[in-house]
């Protein structure tokens, strides 16, 4: 069984991300646009489920199946779309998860929500906080019940995501 567990900020989430990306880029190679390091860990100072969420920009999201047998190689396991058209989503580490990652095809409306949240909570350091504090809440009230955990932490992060996606859109104006 899975334990929920929320770990205070760890400089080391970001050269995790850098070493996994370059992996990635050895797979994918051309057909890779850019990687982004998504999630709470690509925030600073925020606590986080210490598992690196990496988000692969791709020219073509049919191709992506192609590359299943590579991924499998480094250690994850391809999970197809896991609920979200377009993507492809692949978990490295099991029960012990460390890596997550999502890929998109350029021009995908799920790329600018996830670079919209980040960089929202990199530049509102209370709201950070504040969903900080919330997921390290909910991880001591349901260690194990991540979907308790996940519902417990929705209506913040539907709040937070709002905002950002403005924020961020008055940004590009």
């Amino acid at each position: 069984m899975r334990k929920v567990e929320v770990k205070p900020y760890n400089e080391t989430w970001f050269s995790m991300f850098e070493e996994e990306a370059n992996e990635l880029h050895e797979i994918f190679g051309p057909e890779i646009i850019e990687i982004h390091h998504i999630g709470s860990t690509s925030v600073n100072g925020l606590q986080a489920k210490p598992i690196i969420d990496i988000m692969p920009v791709v020219r073509d999201i049919n191709r992506i199946d192609e590359f299943n047998t590579a991924m499998y190689t480094i250690g994850y396991e391809s999970k197809g779309e896991n609920g979200i058209f377009g993507r492809r989503y692949f978990q490295k580490g099991g029960d012990n998860r460390t890596h997550h990652v999502h890929i998109y095809e350029l021009d995908n409306p799920e790329i600018e929500r996830h670079l919209a949240f980040r960089d929202y909570l990199r530049v509102h350091p209370d709201g950070a906080k504040k969903y900080g504090d919330l997921k390290e809440e909910l991880s001591q009230r349901f260690p194990y019940e991540i979907e308790s955990y996940i519902k417990g932490k929705d209506q913040l992060a539907l709040e937070i995501e709002r905002k950002a996606v403005a924020w961020y859109r008055s940004l590009r104006a």
